[in-house]
């Protein structure tokens, strides 16, 4: 089967698989969890500027969503666990099939990091070290050994021999994150974290038809081009085609054709229903917002958000946006920390910013928009103000900064709204 859609069905399905659009339709703890489901992955980033980015990830998201609320369900409810080169949150229910690329990782598969298997044979006596002594303590972090009674190593994954100890522990399924510090992880034997029942192995064949359904579901549309980061999340390249076929002629999967793409996407046979409600001009039963759309209130989204980080906002909105936090200054066309603005369903404008600690106020530091003419959008001005007021309350700042925006309809109603 292949469906032909047009670009504005493409755009408007891919956000809202994503929980993005038509608006919040989480509230909470409980919609915080599933929020984490829908989007299959929650990419973990440890950088801190105003909120980390799966914070921002996840308030754009849901209702209520406070900092951090996701450690909760993850450590202490022990609903998720984080794993993987490309750091990201799971479900605990599929831990037997990651077990797979666990496994597949320490034995060196060529679908998988080399430097796993790598690290476990050379550094094989720090590794009964550190197991011997979770069996005595429970658990352990990098600040637990002292660099100075350490093997210092050259490793960006740690300067102690204890570090990359742990670290490929974990990535070999021995250890998990049992919880976090001040976001350092810290790691306990894998049978004090997850549940008896899930400490086994899915097989092969089933592993590798979950991981690359997996993978088409969290990008909605999926061309399955081998990138670092898919191949970090443990897609089985190299029977790629052979799984595609089986999915195909199983009627798992759908061909897509989009309007002025080139290559053929890849989405479940599960979504159909919700692709031809788009096409017909419905907005799916489940995606109805629990409060306002995105129309009504604008949504910032997160620097590594999967709809729009790494040049997909290109392809989904003809929005050129690239996370300039690692370029030099002198490189930076906007910002350190900018993030797009969605409206609708489309990118219309950027910011940067920054939250000043001292006076606990949230600092406008840049403004972009795409057409000027929004500047003089009433619409506009009122969603960009409720989106800004939700936003500085999630930081849990007290006062908002806007005089970097030159646009004096939009200044004046961001500057009304936070008074």
């Amino acid at each position: 089967m292949t469906l032909a859609i047009d670009i504005g069905v493409a755009r408007r399905f891919i956000l809202g698989k994503q929980g993005l659009w038509p608006g919040r339709r989480w509230r909470g703890s409980a919609g915080t969890e599933q929020a984490m489901r829908e989007m299959e992955y929650v990419q973990l980033d440890p950088l801190q500027i105003i909120a980390r980015s799966h914070d921002i990830a996840l308030h754009s998201r849901v209702i209520d969503y406070t900092p951090e609320l996701w450690q909760d369900i993850a450590y202490q409810q022990r609903r998720f666990f984080d794993w993987g080169g490309w750091l990201a949150t799971r479900p605990m229910d599929e831990l037997p099939y990651w077990r797979v690329v666990m496994r597949r990782e320490r034995n060196g598969d060529p679908d998988c990091d080399p430097r796993v298997h790598k690290m476990l044979h050379e550094h094989a006596d720090v590794m009964a070290e550190i197991r011997a002594l979770l069996n005595e303590r429970g658990t352990l972090s990098n600040r637990d050994f002292d660099a100075a009674e350490r093997k210092r190593t050259q490793s960006y994954r740690g300067r102690k021999d204890s570090s990359l100890g742990l670290y490929y522990l974990w990535r070999a399924g021995d250890v998990m994150t049992h919880h976090r510090e001040n976001f350092e992880r810290v790691y306990a034997l894998t049978e004090a974290v997850a549940p008896e029942d899930l400490i086994w192995e899915r097989g092969d064949e089933e592993t590798d038809r979950f991981l690359l359904k997996k993978e088409i579901s969290f990008s909605g549309l999926a061309q399955l081009s081998r990138t670092s980061d898919a191949f970090q999340r443990g897609v089985p390249f190299s029977r790629k085609q052979s799984i595609l076929d089986a999915l195909l002629a199983n009627g798992d999967i759908i061909e897509v054709k989009v309007e002025g793409w080139r290559a053929v996407h890849y989405a479940l046979s599960s979504d159909v229903e919700l692709i031809n409600d788009l096409m017909a001009g419905r907005v799916p039963n489940d995606w109805k917002p629990l409060n306002t759309t995105t129309t009504d209130e604008v949504v910032f989204l997160a620097p590594l958000d999967q709809v729009s980080a790494r040049g997909r906002a290109k392809t989904l909105f003809d929005f050129d946006y690239v996370w300039e936090v690692y370029k030099p200054e002198h490189k930076r066309t906007y910002g350190y920390y900018t993030m797009p603005i969605l409206w609708g369903d489309r990118l219309v404008a950027r910011f940067d910013s920054r939250l000043d600690r001292p006076s606990n106020t949230f600092v406008i530091l840049g403004f972009w928009l795409e057409d000027a003419q929004l500047g003089k959008n009433e619409a506009f001005a009122e969603a960009l103000a409720r989106g800004f007021t939700r936003f500085v309350g999630f930081l849990g700042a007290s006062k908002l900064d806007a005089r970097a925006i030159s646009e004096a309809l939009l200044q004046k109603r961001l500057q009304s709204s936070a008074e």
